[in-house]
């Protein structure tokens, strides 16, 4: 019988979709970036996803995340992704978290519960807590470094982040792994030479904070907010989302 994901099975085979349908994947981080692996493991059989994400909808989000809209400014992210899953497939099964991610909220969270964990989130202490749980745990997990004052989206590649290089965050976490004693860690990264973000008085969110009300971290409070544009981040979520399907159905 046909249904939203024929095409899909025609490639992956009718076992393939079985074993995506049977997996549990947890995205931690829903932003430029994660919203679009959301998207796409919905889009691809995920049976269930776990989507954890503190922030609401901000103004300044509208020019690449995949859940802002002008309708959904002010909104929870989790909020909206998880009416926008339900409108793709009301059967799978959903779970949010309006959560920060930190060592100090990492306790709400049973790794043993996920077939992957997606990391697509902006600090590094949260990067690096969620890489020892899923070590800790046993579970795959596929990490972002960054896609902020990027432009080509090209440039992106996955390696261990080992064997990354030129990317100033993947340095800061070979370092830390390092120390902790991770052996490996799968990550989608850019050898790209970052821009510096051109932010003047009127273009400035540090200045500006338009953040909606009730935000738990508003810009103002950023060291730096990174330029972002709709074709950068959309390619890092959809190649992490693409890593996630292939590992699970090997």
């Amino acid at each position: 019988m046909l249904n939203q994901y024929s095409r899909t099975e025609l490639i992956l085979g009718k076992d393939a979709m079985q074993k995506l349908w049977n997996s549990r994947v947890a995205v931690f981080g829903i932003g430029g970036v994660g919203g679009f692996t959301v998207e796409a493991l919905v889009r691809s059989g995920i049976g269930a996803i776990d989507i954890i994400d503190d922030d609401k909808i901000c103004l300044t989000n509208i020019n690449r995340q995949i859940y802002a809209t002008r309708k959904t400014v002010g909104k929870y992210k989790v909020d909206v992704a998880a009416e926008r899953i339900a409108e793709i497939n009301p059967d799978i099964r959903v779970t949010t978290y309006k959560t920060f991610y930190t060592p100090e909220t990492a306790g709400e969270f049973d790794f043993s519960l996920y077939d992957y964990v997606v990391d697509a989130i902006d600090t590094v202490t949260g990067k690096l807590a969620l890489v020892q749980k899923a070590a800790d745990a046993n579970t795959p997990i596929i990490s972002s470094m960054g896609a902020g004052n990027k432009l080509d989206p090209t440039k992106f590649e996955v390696a261990d982040i080992y064997k990354t290089s030129v990317c100033p965050l993947a340095k800061v976490m070979r370092s830390e792994c390092k120390k902790r004693g991770i052996k490996k860690l799968k990550c989608v990264y850019s050898k790209e030479i970052p821009t510096t973000p051109i932010e003047s008085e009127v273009n400035s969110c540090k200045n500006n904070c338009i953040c909606p009300p009730g935000s738990k971290r508003t810009c103002a409070a950023r060291n730096q907010v990174p330029g972002s544009n709709a074709f950068v981040p959309s390619v890092v979520g959809l190649i992490m989302a693409g890593e996630v399907i292939k590992d699970l159905i090997k």
